[in-house]
């Protein structure tokens, strides 16, 4: 395996893992403290990602260009000299954002909060905020150093650190809540402060990992040092100055679904109270912005991965100028999202009811919400992959402009929309918002590379048919079952779960398979797993 893709896979299988249990800990969580005040968790952890984000600047992924860059000529000396100064400004700028969300927690609150008859006050979600707040004093530093490490080629420190910290915020975040709710029998509200705090907790764990990862390759740092050329006289502005242009729009792929819950947090209570749903507000901000959107991210991880791996890939092919292979990547890259992210979006709408039940607990809304948000998922994923290509043909300045488009545009229909049709209004909003970014991002990319694709139209087309298919028999088979097994308890709806999510596996596999799709989209490696299992001699 080449290092490109053994780093890659190393990424990879960090992020998952570490989305993975970012997910799972959420079941558990819920049961702590309950569906209201689950809703304050995510009230504190928005604004924190904005500020997060800000304060990072795409620190990993610019820096490890930057370093990657210049130890390509020889010049080690620049990327220690970037780390040197780089870790006082993500100090200086962690202390900077921490401050900020901090004096900013009671404005933030009082916008949020739009009426007496909300779960939360002021003071209490101003207090949540403020709580989070601190894990910015230490994670800038931690993202900076991730990407000194990938600039010189070695990923397991990133994977690591990331995998480390998530546990050890989740085992602070669960074991806090349980001794604070169960064993003190305090209010939830104090298990929220001290969930949120454990992001800081999880952030020095990650710290640490780091550190004994310094010690271990400083040897090989210095000694490459030692043997350091000069690629010229660079100064510290012109160093920054790459740096920021590698960093802006990574930043802004990283913001935008904070970005669009942003504009939700800010204006979703007070559409609600106006038409008279303040009572409920909280609740259905909580299952749309934060317990739904955990399922729902679920076919996007899939997307993540393919844009780590895409942008080199088509930046290397752009460079030397293969459009034609270009466009088969893309043909191919978009296939394969499709083919998995569509029946997987359908199935969660199909199956809402009991994914809730099961994950949460019983909630007609709950599950109205999560069959209405899943297919925005394949429009989550779509972004991420027409971000990727914009920055792999030199282009990203686009998905800043086509980003801001689409964040104005949620803005402009939001309270609208709330109006009209309540939470579906803001899902409504949302998918329109990332629509009009999408668009704009594909028709730079048709015109940049005179992109036609009959092939991929095709493909989208069978894909459609099949994903029909597997609807209709998941609907049958949900059908005949009802007719026997109901949906109270957790165990039912886990039988009803594995005999539909079978039968629409089967139906939707063999389907693609006898058509040739699979094939076409995963080639030689459908048939090695299909050896392995002994489906195919």
């Amino acid at each position: 395996m080449s290092s490109l893709m053994k780093g890659t896979a190393i990424l990879t299988i960090g992020l998952f893992l570490s989305k993975a249990l970012g997910l799972i800990y959420i079941f558990p969580f819920y049961a702590l403290v309950g569906e209201e005040n689950v809703v304050l968790y995510q009230y504190a952890y928005i604004p924190y990602n904005i500020l997060l984000s800000i304060a990072i600047s795409g620190a990993p992924i610019a820096v490890s260009k930057f370093v990657s860059k210049y130890n390509a000529l020889g010049d080690y000396d620049a990327g220690r000299r970037l780390v040197r100064s780089g870790l006082l400004v993500m100090i200086v700028t962690g202390i900077a954002s921490f401050i900020a969300l901090y004096l900013l927690a009671t404005p933030i609150a009082s916008i949020v909060i739009n009426d007496d008859e909300q779960i939360f006050t002021v003071a209490q979600i101003a207090e949540v905020i403020r709580w989070v707040s601190f894990a910015l004093l230490f994670v800038p530093f931690m993202s900076l150093t991730r990407g000194f490490f990938q600039g010189y080629g070695h990923y397991m420190p990133t994977s690591v650190s990331q995998l480390i910290e998530q546990i050890v915020r989740i085992i602070v975040l669960l074991g806090g809540a349980f001794v604070v709710v169960v064993l003190m029998d305090q209010e939830p509200l104090l298990a929220i402060n001290f969930a949120v705090f454990a992001a800081t907790i999880g952030a020095i764990g990650g710290l640490v990992v780091l550190y004994f990862y310094w010690r271990k390759y400083q040897p090989e740092f210095d000694a490459l040092r030692a043997t350091s050329v000069s690629s010229g006289e660079l100064s510290y502005s012109s160093i920054y100055k790459e740096v920021i242009t590698y960093s802006i729009p990574i930043v802004f792929v990283g913001l935008a679904i904070s970005l669009f819950q942003l504009v939700d947090m800010f204006t979703f209570n007070k559409a609600m109270s106006s038409i008279g749903l303040a009572a409920v507000t909280d609740t259905y901000f909580g299952m749309f912005t934060f317990l739904t959107h955990k399922i729902v991210v679920i076919p996007v991880m899939l997307a993540t991965g393919f844009s780590m791996a895409l942008v080199p890939a088509i930046t290397k092919l752009y460079t030397q100028r293969k459009f034609d292979e270009v466009r088969q990547s893309m043909d191919q890259t978009l296939s394969i999202l499709l083919f998995i992210t569509v029946p997987a979006v359908v199935g969660i709408s199909l199956l809402a009811d009991d994914i809730y039940h099961l994950l949460y607990s019983k909630s007609d809304m709950g599950a109205q919400v999560l069959a209405n948000y899943a297919p925005v998922a394949i429009l989550f994923a779509l972004f991420s992959v027409t971000a990727a290509l914009l920055q792999g043909i030199d282009y990203q300045k686009w998905i800043v402009s086509s980003l801001i488009i689409g964040v104005l545009t949620k803005l402009a229909l939001n309270t609208y929309l709330i109006e009209l049709f309540e939470v579906n209004g803001a899902i409504l909003a949302t998918a329109i918002g990332y629509a009009v970014t999408i668009t704009i991002n594909f028709i730079v990319i048709v015109r940049v590379l005179q992109y036609r694709s009959a092939q991929l139209l095709k493909r989208i087309s069978t894909i459609i048919i099949l994903t029909a298919a597997m609807a209709l028999s998941v609907y049958g088979a949900s059908f005949l079952m009802n007719g026997w097994l109901a949906h109270d308890t957790k165990l039912q709806a886990i039988v009803h779960l594995t005999v539909t999510v079978c039968v629409g596996l089967c139906v939707y596999g063999l389907l693609s398979y006898k058509l040739g799709l699979a094939q076409q989209l995963l080639g030689n490696r459908l048939d090695r797993v299909l050896r392995k299992l002994r489906f195919k001699k």
